[in-house]
């Protein structure tokens, strides 16, 4: 799927709203229905599934009626036998009986519900990634063999193709700059696999490529809804009629259509089970998938370290419930000893040790106090004091709010990057302070050094910059460097 370095932290429901959602969903209620239905009656093929003649007592138990009943009664009885919720007693006779599994979607844990349902639907993510039948039949030597070499498919391909849409629309889910809730158009999709990244305007050639991926996505997620996995709306039939259709038509007058309505084209959106599902696929496949939460049970350092790559949204979510379960003065004090250090992940824990202690009642103002001679924490701790109100702050000495500074942009740059608030930061502290480089490279902090030279970097004035660039080089040599 996805790469993983890119992959934010998802927030999931609980464990068991997510199982309730999956024994709600159409197809592994249906199969969980069938288990329980099968008797010594019932009677399957040598590859598991209902004789034929089983198919209409099979879907009037799931109370289906109907050209679509017995297909989709055959595909619940699959899952059924797939997911283990069904045992073939004899394979000669074809007898079939309730399997142990089955008990545990009443009497498991949400977890076991959860696993059951993951089995539903790796089984569903496989038939998706098979063609036709009709083109199989196409393809079909005279003595049923199949010749794979006849079709225009590659198993392998399909799946790691419907594997990238998936990862893709997990990406653009769990991103907080992304859609979020809101479903995601599938010509968009399509295009996240077939358009390269540097092409400017798409060649007809591979717009049809685009369309031809529409139409594939079209029919998957069409078999993977009623998994729960997603909420679909299918791309309008009326854009899927040939050209023939159009011609027995020609008399009877066109209803209007809007072409520029993106939703005709077909819109997907991952459901919260749909979310536990493919981060538990990128989980198997020994891809990094955190989650809201993996962090409560961790020490402060693990907190810190962890939440430095998380976007805004996400790292507050998971220093809340952090600090949830520990008092304000313990969490405090921890944060405070994790935060030391001189490595070049220092300045980003520090920065995150300050925003979790915004969180923090005046509960923890000991914990504060008792580093304010601290050369790496005592800046920060002032900041957190004076803006309770608190009294007999102390002054900073200038080498503290000159190390404290130097500390704070090494932490943004490594947030964010070159960003238009860094550049913001970088102009306000030049301008307030006239001789800042001139006592800035003298600053005792490892990252003075990179520091200046960004400084002289964003800087859009040139004398300024000069003189950052000039700084940073007397700090390098100071260094060693």
């Amino acid at each position: 799927m996805s790469d993983s370095s890119s992959l934010p932290p998802v927030r999931l429901h609980s464990e068991a709203e997510l199982a309730r959602d999956a024994l709600a969903t159409p197809l592994f209620s249906r199969a969980a229905r069938l288990a329980r239905w099968a008797g010594p009656d019932t009677r399957v093929g040598a590859g598991g599934e209902l004789e034929e003649e089983q198919l209409p007592g099979a879907a009037e138990a799931l109370g289906l009626a109907g050209d679509d009943a017995a297909a989709l009664a055959s595909e619940a009885w699959r899952v059924a036998v797939d997911t283990g919720l069904v045992a073939i007693v004899d394979e000669e006779e074809g007898t079939v009986a309730a399997a142990p599994d089955l008990a545990l979607l009443t009497s498991g844990s949400p977890h076991d519900v959860l696993g059951l349902w993951l089995g539903a639907l790796e089984t569903v993510l496989a038939d998706a990634s098979v063609p036709d039948l009709d083109d199989l039949g196409d393809a079909m030597d005279e003595d049923g063999t199949i010749d794979f070499s006849e079709l225009d498919w590659d198993l392998e391909a399909e799946a790691e193709f419907l594997d990238g849409v998936l990862g893709n629309l997990y990406l653009l889910t769990v991103n907080e700059e992304g859609p979020g809730d809101h479903p995601v158009p599938l010509p968009a999709l399509a295009a996240s696999m077939i358009v390269p990244d540097d092409m400017g305007e798409p060649t007809n050639d591979v717009l049809e490529q685009v369309s031809d991926a529409l139409m594939r996505l079209d029919d998957q997620f069409r078999l993977l809804e009623p998994t729960g996995l997603v909420e679909f709306r299918p791309v309008d039939e009326a854009l899927m009629a040939d050209a023939e259709d159009g011609e027995d038509a020609v008399d009877e007058p066109a209803a209007p259509v809007d072409d520029t309505d993106v939703s005709r084209y077909g819109m997907v959106r991952l459901t919260p089970l749909g979310l536990y599902g493919l981060r538990a696929r990128l989980l198997e496949a020994g891809i990094s998938a955190p989650a809201v939460g993996d962090l409560v049970d961790k020490g402060a350092d693990a907190l810190l370290d962890g939440t430095s790559t998380f976007p805004p949204m996400a790292a507050q979510a998971e220093t809340e419930q952090w600090l949830a379960r520990r008092e304000p003065l313990t969490a405090a004090r921890e944060l405070l000893a994790a935060a030391r250090g001189g490595d070049k992940g220092a300045p980003l824990r520090r920065l995150r040790c300050q925003q979790a202690l915004s969180l923090v009642g005046t509960e923890a103002e000991p914990a504060l106090r008792e580093v304010l001679d601290d050369a790496e924490l005592g800046g920060l701790a002032r900041v957190w004091l004076v803006e309770r109100g608190a009294a007999d702050v102390p002054a900073p000495p200038e080498s503290m709010v000159f190390w404290l500074t130097i500390d704070t942009v090494a932490a943004q740059l490594a947030a964010e990057g070159n960003s238009t608030e860094l550049q913001a930061l970088v102009e306000g502290l030049a301008q307030q302070h006239s001789g800042f480089f001139a006592t800035a490279w003298r600053v005792d902090h490892p990252a003075t050094p990179d520091v200046l030279e960004a400084m002289g970097r964003l800087h859009p004035d040139k004398k300024v910059a000069k003189a950052a660039r000039k700084a940073a080089f007397k700090a390098r040599s100071q260094q060693g460097g």
